[in-house]
């Protein structure tokens, strides 16, 4: 299918064939007959995609500053493959839709194949043939409302948040600052509602429109119209609210805000302008501020948008999906036009020149659709019902490759970490093949084929299994999806990598065991890294052999999670611990040579900071901190080894030492972080090519992965947990 991309870090736009996306559980797939250009939201993004590096970094501070604290962090080289990697990507564009259900995701009973859906969101209505569209982001569309204005449902729904947060009501005066298309609609929303308005633009045009659309009186906001119409309007009391719907730079919309607002009026932003509140004015009115996120509430929130859990009605009356249905409703009865708002239709094969007239200058305009080709009027015929294959308990394990013949890897998933830390170092590696990656979302499969050179992208993960020339998959996916897919892959015969964690239950655990034992097939690599440091290898080896139980210190300073993280969503995708404690776990049983017989853990009040006792046969213990309430300029992981008078130092992957009777110290001058990541994956190649033993034993990766589930089970206990055998 056909896609509009960005790349933001050259600044190309372009119509791209990606793979369909998959119809996941919880969602339906929705094949686009008209989507929305967002001549302000959109044509920002393209502007600063167009700007030198150090323009970008002017325009987006808060990015800058994620920079430099994954700098201090992750050291440069990381960081650099990491901010590279995000800038020299495609980037979709679009949210606002109206489409026909192609295909319906198991959980879903309120709409069927054929059906005419308005759709939202940056990540789910883009301008693209077909896409992905959870439950709480789309709406069934009413009859005899035309599929060209059931695509204004998003902005119409940014436009009604924004109103809402105004709370006019009957017989008040607003100013509407900004008259492009969220303002246009603010207008007709406002006199909707009752409210006489006053429009403010530069553009004469605009202000015309807003005229013939309900206000009573727009002009230029430096001129003496607009507050002459305002005094008129309000007997020189000022308006009760003031919407911001403008964008730039310049200070003045605020300014004016405060000149033309009563006493203790509403000032509501829904835009995106320069908001340097002159303090007496807005001290002085006792002016109320406030904000309009977006659709609505659910907007940012993975629990509404993405896992399709509602708010109660009785205690959230207007949601993202109320507010794109109410506004669908407004437009089928008359109440909202958006027809003389739309200047230019564009087929979607002319994507690229549009936007280019755009942002030019050439095409002038308040509102621009995308039609798609076949589906102007929406009119789809109903689709084949969706195959769901099962998998077979027949074992096809992949051959050892005769010599010479590259390794085919296949990835499932291809996020940040794929791409920053695992795929950099594969591609181009002698020997190996990257045959091909899978995802459900099509633009990601396709930046990591552009970018890695995978000979193929796809959505179809049953064609990979089945796929006989596929000699590994590596699993690098959310945490709750790892130990289905390792099962999946593990009765498909082939070699796996999954990155941390194995599984996140007991029960997971229990079911790649049980897939390893009916297909025989025990080739099975996790993601644990750490070990193949070649530094902390270097810091093992001077440290050597010792005779008596040692005793293991680990921090691990993990600093907070930033809002929207999915590492919060614990019911869906684990504890932060048991997503990334295997990796510490695993480091202190290779560093004393064997898997921890019990796990005792305590946590401070709020869970935040966790401390993990390991014990071990011969009576060493390890002790791994892992906090969260630390300085953030502080290293992340540390590490104490001591035992037999001697004591080996880890400090962050940057440097190592060792004393005792020859004291040994690592270079001062570190090339960079390396975690192992490189020498896992040549580890790992080796094995699957020549047949040879996989670099970690499946008993040591299961130990890890039951003691890493038994802090839970310690914590609900307070008592020490005794792990049994590892199979």
């Amino acid at each position: 299918m056909k896609q509009v991309v960005q790349n933001y870090k050259s600044g190309e736009l372009t119509v791209l064939d990606v793979p369909v996306p998959g119809c996941k559980p919880g969602g339906v797939l929705v094949r686009t007959a008209y989507s929305l250009i967002s001549t302000g939201t959109e044509l920002m993004k393209v502007s600063e995609a167009g700007m030198s590096m150090l323009g970008k970094a002017r325009s987006r501070p808060d990015q800058v500053a994620k920079v430099v604290q994954s700098v201090a962090t992750n050291g440069v080289p990381a960081t650099y493959r990491k901010v590279m990697g995000k800038l020299d990507s495609y980037t979709p564009l679009g949210y606002s839709l109206c489409g026909v259900v192609e295909q319906v995701g198991a959980g879903i009973d309120d709409v069927k194949v054929g059906d005419v859906v308005a759709c939202a969101g940056n990540e789910h209505a883009l301008h693209a043939e077909l896409n992905w569209v959870p439950k709480n982001l789309y709406t069934p569309v009413p009859d005899g409302l035309a599929p060209r204005h059931a695509a204004f449902g998003t902005v119409g729904s940014i436009a009604l948040q924004g109103v809402r947060q105004g709370e006019p009501q009957l017989g008040e005066v607003a100013l509407v600052i900004g008259l492009g298309l969220i303002g246009q609609l603010v207008v007709q929303l406002l006199v909707a509602s009752g409210v006489r308005v006053v429009g403010a633009d530069p553009d004469p045009a605009r202000c015309e429109l807003a005229e013939r659309l309900g206000a009573d009186a727009c002009g230029d906001p430096g001129s003496a119209a607009v507050e002459a119409s305002v005094a008129e309007l309000t007997g020189g009391h000022g308006v009760d609210q003031v919407y911001l719907a403008a964008g730039g730079g310049s200070n003045q919309p605020v300014e004016l805000a405060a000149r033309m607002s009563r006493d203790r009026g509403r000032v509501v932003d829904i835009g995106k302008c320069r908001l340097d509140l002159p303090w007496n004015a807005y001290y002085e009115k006792e002016l109320d501020v406030r904000f309009s996120r977006s659709y609505g509430p659910g907007r940012y929130d993975p629990e509404y948008e993405l896992a399709g859990r509602d708010y109660p009605i009785g205690y959230v009356r207007w949601t993202e999906r109320r507010n794109l249905a109410c506004f669908l409703d407004l437009l089928a009865r008359g109440r909202v036009d958006v027809e003389p708002l739309v200047s230019h239709v564009a087929d979607f094969d002319d994507a690229v020149e549009t936007y280019r007239s755009l942002k030019d200058g050439a095409l002038k305009a308040v509102a621009v659709l995308f039609r798609y080709p076949g589906q102007a009027e929406a009119a789809g015929t109903e689709a084949a019902a969706p195959v769901v294959a099962v998998p077979s308990a027949e074992v096809r394990r992949s051959p050892v490759r005769p010599a010479g013949t590259p390794v085919r890897l296949a990835f499932v998933g291809a996020g940040n970490y794929a791409t920053s830390m695992l795929l950099p170092h594969l591609a181009g590696r002698e020997g190996v093949e990257l045959s091909t990656v899978v995802t459900t979302t099509a633009l990601s499969a396709a930046n990591a084929r552009r970018k890695f050179g995978f000979a193929r992208a796809t959505t179809d993960l049953d064609a990979v299994l089945d796929d006989p020339s596929v000699d590994a998959v590596f699993v690098v996916t959310r945490h709750s999806s790892h130990a289905e897919l390792t099962q999946r892959a593990l009765l498909a015969g082939k070699a796996v990598f999954v990155e941390k964690p194995l599984a996140l239950t007991e029960d997971e655990l229990a079911g790649v065991l049980a897939a390893v034992e009916k297909s025989g097939n025990d080739r099975l690599q996790v993601g644990f890294n750490r070990r193949f440091s070649p530094l902390l290898q270097e810091a093992r080896k001077r440290f050597g052999a010792r005779t008596g139980p040692a005793s293991l210190r680990y921090l691990v300073n993990a600093g907070r999670l930033e809002h929207g993280s999915w590492y919060l969503r614990q019911d869906s995708e684990g504890s932060r611990f048991a997503g990334e404690g295997g990796h510490f776990i695993d480091t202190a049983s290779w560093l004393l040579g064997a898997d921890p017989v019990s796990v005792y853990a305590l946590t401070t009040p709020g869970n935040e900071d966790l401390q993990v006792v390991l014990r071990y046969p011969d009576g060493s213990t390890a002790t791994i901190s892992y906090v969260t309430t630390g300085a953030s300029g502080f290293p992340k992981e540390t590490l104490d080894l001591v035992a037999d008078g001697k004591v080996l130092k880890l400090d962050d992957f940057v440097r190592a030492s060792v004393y005792g009777p020859e004291r040994w110290v690592s270079s001062r001058l570190p090339k960079a972080r390396d975690k192992g990541q490189n020498a896992e994956l040549a580890a790992f190649v080796k094995a699957v090519r020549t047949g040879g033993p996989i670099p970690v034993p499946l008993e040591s990766l299961v130990a890890t992965t039951a003691a890493t589930l038994a802090v839970r089970t310690g914590l609900a206990s307070g008592v020490p947990v005794t792990l049994a055998g590892a199979r």
